[in-house]
């Protein structure tokens, strides 16, 4: 058996640079990194000691299920580890994710940490990250060792995951239709569902999320948002990021009823300042501005 890391870009440069770092300094060295990047420009990146490919996808829109499908048939491997471009793996990600694909019949979701601003600059060390990094508040902790199974496939998360690759195939890979951000992980996760492939959250195969710009909730992929959730509707026969739509209704961005979701206005600077990720902050969630917007209506209210 033989472990391809997978990754998918548009942009992020410095990020992915980092990436390829912290698998270079691996206990045990993947077989090859494939990247697919989903920009016309190739990345320079640092050597590293395994193989490095980089293939080209463009398309209109962001094409994160198809790059991901795409990158497990360019790869060699026959375990398949994805890791986001904005992450950096810890030095024993290989080999647990290996160990556990040894031990778990399934899908195996490591470990995130989130860093703040600045701590991933050249020279970066790993204490460095443990010093500040968190974990997310929304996010499931770690069982204290081994896996935990996850029985809810909502939990399915792909920015770090490892799978055999005649699970991934017996799933179907990510629906293609999916176009732009948001909702082809939940997708996914009701595929591997359908075809009873086990999803387990594992100690450790840990990865660090870089710092980038970013709002949550996205309003700055509304009009993704709102087609893949209707996509999944149309599929599974309910709608998926419900927490972002409402969200988005709250803050008067769309409108939303059994039959259809309605964008009403494009998202001002208002909204974008509102919902945008602070750099001094590890993280930012949806649940926060929920609760703002809230607190906000409430005040309005009282002073009418």
């Amino acid at each position: 058996m033989t472990a391809s890391v997978l990754t998918i870009a548009r942009g992020r440069a410095a990020h992915l640079a980092n990436l390829v770092r912290g698998l270079a300094r691996q206990t045990e060295l993947p077989s090859e990194l494939v990247i697919v990047r989903m920009q016309p420009e190739a990345y320079g990146l640092p050597d590293a000691p395994f193989p490095v490919r980089q293939i080209e996808l463009i398309r209109d829109s962001l094409p994160l299920a198809e790059a991901r499908n795409l990158a497990v048939r360019e790869a060699r491997g026959d375990e398949l580890l994805f890791l986001d471009v904005d992450c950096i793996p810890d030095p024993g990600f290989v080999s647990e994710y290996r160990r556990h694909l040894a031990g778990f019949d399934g899908l195996v979701m490591g470990e995130v940490m989130y860093l703040p601003d600045g701590v991933n600059r050249e020279g970066w060390d790993y204490a460095d990250f443990e010093a500040v990094a968190e974990r997310h508040s929304d996010r499931q902790g770690p069982p204290p060792e081994g896996i935990r199974p996850c029985h809810d496939y909502r939990c399915f998360w792909s920015l770090n995951f490892a799978i055999r690759r005649a699970d991934f195939e017996r799933a179907g890979g990510f629906d293609e239709r999916f176009h732009g951000y948001g909702g082809e992980d939940t997708d996914f996760g009701r595929l591997l569902d359908e075809a009873g492939v086990k999803i387990g959250w594992a100690r450790g195969a840990r990865a660090y999320h870089q710092y980038h710009p970013h709002h949550m909730p996205p309003v700055h992929h509304l009009e993704s948002v709102v087609r893949n959730a209707e996509l999944f509707r149309e599929k599974w026969g309910h709608r998926t990021m419900g927490h972002w739509l409402h969200a988005f209704e709250l803050m008067g961005l769309i409108a939303q009823d059994e039959e259809e979701i309605r964008i009403l206005r494009a998202p001002a600077e208002a909204d974008l300042e509102l919902t945008r990720h602070q750099s001094h902050r590890p993280y930012c969630n949806s649940a926060e501005v929920i609760r703002e917007i809230e607190r906000r209506r409430a005040q309005a209210i009282a002073a009418q």
